[in-house]
């Protein structure tokens, strides 16, 4: 059984093929991606237990491949890099990688620094993500498919950003709580929330207006000096006679 599918970027392909080939030995898949472009391609198309990645790479560099993984999955990262600095290695920690690798590497650390985020990322197995990306959370008509980072309306994709897909599975996963501007930024934008500037209202102004062109219902509503919350939504009423 696969313990797993690794994405390694890196542009030195030899580089990326001994690792393949080492990994491919411990019963991991691998695909390959040798610039920043096909990598974002990618990142965005499918789902890894793990990524390898070079900081320095052509079209897209590491760090802004980072970011835009950030916006919309928590799938692991772990940096390859020649680059020494204390700054560099910090930068790219608080961008959200996982791990820092400097070049050059001892195969065997590699693996095992990769069981190490996997286990602290608590990665599920193969088959235990195939079930997790068919799992939705429903209200209604309104499914939402966060490993698929996908919400449908009877059958038909919504036009959701990243930031709204959450935004909607907070209050989906939760359904009796009146979320707070607070709640929402933090947990959203996973940083402290200081004051207003209108960010909050800004992405639920388009989630509501773009679930109610949608759907033609109102799926949030406001609470007034509080914050948000899921409105539910009347079963249609069906006469047994």
């Amino acid at each position: 059984m696969s313990k797993g599918r690794i994405l390694v970027v890196e542009d030195y392909k030899e580089i990326s093929q001994m690792l393949a080939d080492f990994l491919m030995t411990h019963d991991y898949e691998v695909e390959c991606a040798y610039d920043g472009k096909k990598a974002s391609e990618l990142l965005k198309q499918n789902t890894y237990a793990i990524v390898l990645m070079d900081l320095m790479l052509p079209y897209k560099s590491g760090d802004v491949l980072i970011k835009e993984l950030r916006e919309h999955s928590n799938t692991p990262v772990i940096c390859l890099s020649a680059k020494s600095q204390v700054e560099t290695r910090l930068e790219v920690l608080r961008m959200g990688a996982d791990d820092y690798i400097l070049k050059p590497f001892d195969l065997d650390e590699v693996l095992v620094r990769i069981e190490v985020v996997m286990r602290r990322a608590k990665v599920p197995t193969e088959n235990a993500s195939k079930t997790a990306e068919n799992e939705c959370i429903q209200e209604g008509q309104l499914m939402l498919f966060p490993e698929k980072n996908r919400a449908t309306y009877e059958g038909t994709v919504l036009a959701l950003t990243a930031k709204e897909l959450k935004l909607l599975q907070l209050f989906l996963e939760q359904p009796d709580k009146t979320f707070t501007k607070a709640n929402l930024y933090e947990s959203v934008w996973n940083d402290i929330y200081y004051y207003e500037d209108n960010t909050i209202n800004v992405h639920m102004s388009n989630l509501r207006s773009k679930l109610k062109k949608a759907t033609g219902k109102d799926y949030i509503e406001t609470v007034w000096g509080i914050g948000y919350r899921l409105k539910k939504q009347e079963e249609p009423y069906v006469d047994g006679n």
